[in-house]
């Protein structure tokens, strides 16, 4: 199948590798220096699995007219400009493996919403800095589950079809019949591991361990959760869904944290936040369009969200010093 991934980072670039090793005809948007590197010498990939692969990379999207599947992995704050260079493109599914829960509707306005799927990512990967003239290899941390689904809910053939596919080309795939319960899940558990990982700048393990910091990101989970369930969003019942409901006493919620904490530094240690790797590079952080969202929601509803509010507030600084 011919595959369009746009944004050319850790996680689109892992895809891009794995699809084209496969023998799909893959087209990878990239931009600048990285474009011309990955154009010269292909995708490297290292860690859960060593290889490399070559696609085609693509600096003129606008070009582009027709697709059987396109995966949307750049930047939350890219989304509008991405996408408005792909109005011309016809696609049969498409699907974000972004951070949030806005993506899929920006997907079925662009493409209609016959395209438009669902789903999230809970691989691990991080782009390691250029070398010379070579294009910064991935780094494969953790082979963690890409879920997919219709956004109606349901199962259907062309999902069994893609999860088939990118199975075969040795990705992790699996598919759902509730995908937007589980993207507010990710979402959920998204927002306190990644605003803390900033704040504290730590891989999840550590600052999930410590009861101080545990503490704060239950309390964001939590506040997101309320949003969901005033969305009428049931969320998936897991470790990290159990300690944010609030049924669940401080200490019982920091219990289960731990638990969890221990099994990532068993399993994962290396495990890096996209958001951290950004905070740590001095980038751009996805604020606004990830908790900033949740926020806005929660204000809306007038929901209590203290420690949302803060955490936006700090990391909105972190990011305006890394402009």
């Amino acid at each position: 199948m011919h595959v369009i991934i746009v944004g050319a980072g850790a996680l689109g670039s892992l895809y891009a590798a794995c699809l084209a090793r496969d023998g799909h005809a893959v087209s990878l948007v990239a931009r600048g220096e990285r474009a011309r590197a990955l154009a010269a010498h292909g995708i490297r990939v290292t860690g859960v699995e060593d290889f490399s692969a070559r696609c085609d990379i693509v600096t003129e999207p606008q070009q582009l007219r027709s697709a059987d599947l396109l995966i949307l992995a750049t930047k939350t704050y890219d989304t509008a400009e991405a996408l408005q260079s792909l109005r011309e493109l016809r696609v049969t599914s498409a699907f974000s493996v972004q951070n949030g829960v806005q993506k899929n509707e920006a997907l079925a306005q662009a493409f209609g919403p016959s395209a438009a799927l669902g789903a999230i990512s809970m691989t691990g990967a991080e782009l390691l800095p250029a070398q010379g003239d070579m294009p910064g290899a991935v780094r494969y941390t953790r082979a963690g589950a890409t879920t997919i689904g219709e956004i109606a809910g349901g199962l259907s053939p062309r999902v069994d079809g893609l999860v088939a596919a990118m199975t075969r080309a040795g990705l992790n795939v699996l598919a759902s019949d509730r995908i937007t319960a589980i993207e507010w899940s990710k979402f959920v558990t998204w927002s306190g591991s990644s605003a803390l990982a900033v704040l504290t700048r730590q891989p999840p393990w550590r600052f999930l361990l410590d009861p101080d910091t545990a503490l704060l990101a239950i309390r964001v989970m939590r506040e997101t959760a309320a949003v969901a369930q005033h969305l009428g969003i049931a969320l998936i019942d897991n470790a990290l869904i159990r300690a944010a409901m609030p049924d669940r006493s401080d200490a019982e919620a920091l219990a289960i944290v731990q638990a969890f904490a221990e099994d990532i530094r068993s399993t994962s240690p290396d495990l890096r936040p996209s958001i951290l790797q950004d905070a740590d590079r001095g980038r751009r952080l996805e604020v606004n369009e990830t908790l900033g969202y949740s926020l806005t929601l929660a204000q809306r509803f007038g929901l209590p969200a203290p420690t949302l509010d803060l955490c936006c507030r700090v990391l909105r600084v972190v990011s305006r010093a890394a402009r």
